[in-house]
């Protein structure tokens, strides 16, 4: 009996599969553009019936494709890529999505070489820029650090991909992503109304699309247009200015970025902005770290499913005074309760709010891991936290996981 091939069907080849699973994404491609080109010429059409006041019938009109105004900055979305031909998944929802390839243009860096996943890439055509990071070496190591040699290669490709964006093509800002991720439908909304919030508060350094503990049954879906501030930088997903990149360039990492981004020395006392339900989702178990927290915790991250109008919402609460004024209110007057009541089946009234406290880190681990919550600090911060406070959702209820109010800051030798 032939061996089954990648789709489990029996006796199909690998090549047959990998054609009809491409013929079925230039397919949803060609469905895209097609729909594109209805909405273009609806909206002409509309326009040639309006009648035009004898002033403006000499003025040219503007076409769909009229370049961004000032008040509508060039915003990139940097793509990560390596040796994942699944880069297709990624590059498809942000096609899908993006409102305009002119205020959202798609750059993808790839490493690697892989010839397969640069063929993937070279199937969007114009849609995409494709770049290659040149040096495809291995990078010299500590001895001790041979098995790491994928987090190297990683970190120099992120240096060099950044340095394209901000330094060859000059741009003010890019949202970074890497090649398994996908995205929300209101990922370029989000990032377009926080990227103002971004640049007018120094006491932020990103916008991440990510709630590390977003899995479904702990977010309130009903509430996605809720954000907070975060001490932990989340990454997957990521919002950063240029001066942010001039800051990090010169003492970039060689390996373990995202664990150096969560060191106060780089963090310097700044918060990211991440939503209550993510603006993304990783569908990449196989990597350098090979599953790591995948199969635990990934895997049931809720990507949200609602279009938020983001750029019609008031977000001057997210500045840090007005957030603090509202937010730790609202956190130390909920009732502090047991995690005994959280857990247990008797119906006592707890209410819709409530406050589980911790004392030192070995409670808060404990705390973490019996509510289902990532229990790991980095440099002390917990994951999702500000001001050590974590805010998620059990059984139906808020529940902030919050130190004393007297809280005097992180505590690096919790990690």
């Amino acid at each position: 009996r032939p061996p089954s091939g990648p789709a489990g069907a029996p006796g199909v080849p690998a090549e047959l599969v990998r054609l009809a699973q491409d013929a079925e994404a230039e397919l949803e491609r060609q469905k895209e553009l097609l729909r594109q080109i209805h909405r273009l010429s609806g909206a002409w059409r509309q326009r040639r019936r309006r009648p035009l006041p004898a002033v403006a019938a000499t003025l040219p009109v503007p076409k769909p494709s009229s370049p961004p105004s000032p008040s509508e900055p060039v915003l990139p979305v940097l793509v990560l890529a390596c040796d994942r031909s699944t880069v297709r998944r990624c590059l498809d929802k942000l096609l899908r999505y993006r409102p305009s390839p002119q205020r959202f243009p798609v750059i993808v860096s790839q490493d690697c070489g892989h010839a397969e996943t640069a063929r993937v890439i070279a199937s969007y055509g114009d849609a995409v820029r494709h770049i290659r990071q040149p040096d495809l070496s291995d990078v010299a190591v500590p001895p001790e650090h041979r098995k790491f040699q994928g987090y190297y290669k990683i970190a120099r490709h992120y240096r060099w991909a950044l340095g394209q964006v901000f330094r060859a093509f000059r741009y003010r800002a890019a949202i970074v992503v890497e090649d398994d991720l996908e995205v929300a439908p209101d990922f370029f909304e989000y990032f377009q109304a926080l990227l103002p919030v971004l640049r007018d508060d120094s006491s932020l350094w990103c916008v991440s699309a990510w709630n590390d503990n977003g899995k479904e049954q702990m977010v309130d879906a009903a509430q996605a247009e809720l954000l907070y501030r975060t001490d932990f930088f989340p990454g997957l997903g990521w919002l950063l200015l240029a001066e942010l990149w001039d800051e990090l360039e010169p003492k970039w990492p060689k390996a373990f970025w995202d664990d150096w981004m969560r060191q106060p020395e780089q963090r310097r006392g700044r918060s990211c902005v991440r939503p209550e339900v993510s603006r993304t989702m990783t569908f990449g178990r196989k990597g350098v770290s090979h599953g790591q927290f995948f199969d635990q915790y990934l895997k049931f991250i809720k990507l949200n499913d609602r279009f938020v109008p983001f750029t019609q919402l008031d977000l001057s609460y997210l500045k840090k005074d007005e957030y603090e004024r509202s937010f730790l209110p609202r956190v130390y007057s909920a009732p502090e309760v047991k995690v005994e009541e959280l857990q247990g089946n008797r119906r006592r009234d707890l209410g819709a709010v409530v406050r589980l406290q911790y004392r030192g880190r070995d409670a808060f681990k404990a705390f973490a891991k019996a509510l289902g919550l990532m229990d790991d600090l980095k440099s002390g911060v917990p994951r999702a936290g500000y001001r050590g406070i974590v805010s998620f959702v059990y059984r139906g209820r808020r529940v902030y996981l919050a130190p004393p109010q007297d809280w005097t800051g992180y505590d690096p030798t919790w990690s």
